[in-house]
């Protein structure tokens, strides 16, 4: 390697250094303070390292109803996703397979949907759940994570709907399968990466929301993870060590979707955008 190129790359990986030390600090600092005391996290709060470590957060925070929190997540996460997937995918194949005149027209709508901002739709979303007499309900959350994650779930599934050859279509046709056919057995099964890219992407934000659980559900026991965690909040004070411990449990589950598909992610993103 020539001696500018290797100072290139060593300037690289010092660059590199840094953004993983200020990326991973917080992180670090998170895990650390979860297993320090009251007492210590007052004495010392800026320390690295815990002087002594202690479970006793952990231990606290699922007393405090933590288990619940995390199984209503689970639930919820678990049916918005799959009916994401299930509904993105019924509309894209039309949208991507078939030619009709209101094709681009409603291709657009859905990506309009892109634009509309969330809090916007708070009143309105509050009044239609109330009639209908789901208020406080976990199945109430189920409509609007649907709903805002179907636009960029139709983009993602639409773009490698196009790209899949039409020969493995056309075959299918000579064999007399219609369209349903067509779709579960061919379309939908060269789709993974894309299907990988959705559930990740939706997951991680429902796993995370507040706006709509805050205003939609009231019971503690119906509660999700975000808004179980204000119970962390008193009135004077709050518990650091113990929302830490939350908080380093919640982002278990993020943490390994994202290991375990990590390359699926950056293979659906780019996938569809570069064609031929």
């Amino acid at each position: 390697m020539r001696p500018l190129e290797l100072t290139k790359t060593s300037l690289l990986y010092v660059l590199a250094a840094i953004i993983a030390l200020f990326a991973g600090y917080p992180f670090v600092y998170m895990i650390s303070t979860s297993f320090k005391s009251m007492n210590e996290f007052f004495t010392n709060p800026f320390s690295v390292l815990p002087g002594s470590f202690t479970l006793e957060q952990y231990t606290s925070v699922f007393d405090m109803g933590l288990n619940s929190y995390f199984l209503n997540s689970i639930i919820i996460t678990v049916l918005s996703v799959t009916l994401v997937v299930l509904i993105a995918a019924l509309a894209s194949y039309p949208l991507s397979r078939l030619k009709f005149r209101l094709n681009k027209s409603i291709f657009t709508l859905f990506i309009i949907g892109m634009m509309v901002p969330i809090h916007a739709t708070l009143i309105p979303i509050f009044v239609m759940t109330n009639d209908l007499g789901f208020y406080d309900k976990l199945l109430a959350l189920l409509g609007p994570y649907v709903a805002f994650a179907l636009p960029i779930s139709v983009f993602i599934f639409t773009q490698f709907m196009s790209e899949i050859p039409a020969e493995l279509e056309e075959a299918a046709k000579v064999d007399g399968a219609g369209h349903w056919i067509i779709f579960s057995k061919v379309i939908f099964p060269n789709i993974k990466p894309a299907i990988s890219t959705v559930v990740i992407y939706n997951f991680v934000h429902i796993w995370n929301e507040f706006i709509f659980a805050l205003i939609l559900i009231q019971s503690p026991e119906k509660m999700t993870l975000p808004i179980g965690l204000q119970k962390f909040y008193g009135e004077f004070s709050v518990n650091i060590p113990g929302l830490m411990s939350a908080l380093v449990l919640a982002s278990v589950p993020v943490i390994i979707t994202f290991v375990l598909a990590q390359e699926k992610i950056e293979k659906g993103l780019l996938g569809g955008s570069v064609k031929g």
